[in-house]
């Protein structure tokens, strides 16, 4: 059974997927956030497992734009996408090994800016989306093994000639909040006296919607949700992913730190999963085939890093 009692966002609001924000999204988030009770945050230092069987709920924290790891497509009360599957396999897993058959699933949208904090207070049980598994936040949180390896590009209209990041100079870059991207975007520039306009927005969907109205020449973020953004446009063929990657990042599934029986129900989902050969099945219906709501298709074949965290799965951060 999979109950929602955060309603995220209006479907009015959702199905306009072409990427463009919605206003209410990381207010309720940010709502459950402030909200947590004393009993979350003792929840935290304790057992992941042990809060399940005790509550019979797992709560899983989901995006409403990253497409197609995680978002909402036709039903606002329902996520779907790549990570969403694998976290639903670890789902089926505990069922199993825990004896829950009616193991309820609770939904709670989380933004770039509230995940890590909804993970550590004990608001959200499980996160897989696109979250970049790194150095830092490995202080805070525990990963799981990395599922997914994006690389950090620019995505632009053809028309404007950028083809690289030392096109930038003088030009405006939106990212978005919280993120690697924002990060290594800032250290380029202040290294390097780029002379970029870096802007940040709150969700993936604003930043390509800041792009789209010319408020920023390129839009600074990994690969694949570019991809994502420019398949969900109205014209894709106007659009262009450019430029040496500046990272490689590695994607992981955050839960909280220091509770390695959690962690390995999980890692060892992930490693079936990959060892038998689902996880090419998985990769084909969501990068490769088209997809929610709009039938488009990411046309993103799986990369040789991809095959490399496949056949040797491992949680090492992208800045190790």
């Amino acid at each position: 059974m999979v109950t929602n009692t955060l309603k995220p966002l209006g479907l009015a609001c959702l199905l306009a997927l072409s990427l463009a924000a919605c206003g209410g999204g990381d207010k309720t988030a940010g709502a459950a956030q402030e909200g947590s009770s004393a009993p979350d945050q003792a929840a935290a230092a304790g057992s992941t497992i042990d809060k399940i069987k005790k509550s019979g709920t797992i709560v899983l924290g989901h995006r409403d734009a990253s497409i197609p790891f995680s978002y909402i497509a036709d039903n606002p009360n329902q996520p779907i996408g790549y990570a969403h599957d694998l976290q639903l396999k670890v789902v089926e897993a505990l069922k199993k090994n825990l004896n829950l058959s009616d193991l309820k699933v609770r939904y709670n949208l989380v933004t770039s800016q509230n995940r890590i904090p909804l993970v550590v207070n004990g608001t959200v049980d499980l996160e897989c989306g696109s979250t970049t598994n790194n150095l830092e936040r490995q202080k805070q949180v525990q990963f799981s093994n990395n599922f997914f390896v994006v690389g950090t590009r620019l995505l632009t209209d053809k028309a404007t000639g950028i083809k690289d990041y030392a096109d930038l100079k003088g030009k405006t870059v939106v990212t978005t909040s919280g993120t690697t991207s924002e990060r290594l975007l800032k250290e380029y520039n202040d290294k390097n006296k780029a002379g970029i306009n870096v802007i940040s927005a709150k969700d993936h969907g604003e930043s390509f919607l800041m792009l789209q109205n010319g408020r920023a020449q390129a839009f600074m973020m990994d690969d694949v949700l570019l991809a994502g953004a420019r398949a969900k446009s109205a014209d894709p063929a106007k659009w262009e992913i450019v430029g040496t990657p500046m990272s490689y990042e590695n994607y992981g599934c955050m839960m909280r730190k220091g509770d390695a029986e959690f962690q390995k129900v999980v890692n060892d989902t992930l490693s079936e999963v990959f060892k038998s050969g689902e996880i090419n099945k998985m990769y084909t219906q969501w990068f490769e085939q088209p997809i929610p709501p709009k039938n488009v298709n990411m046309e993103f074949p799986m990369s040789d890093k991809m095959k490399e965290i496949i056949a040797n799965p491992n949680d090492k951060a992208a800045d190790e």
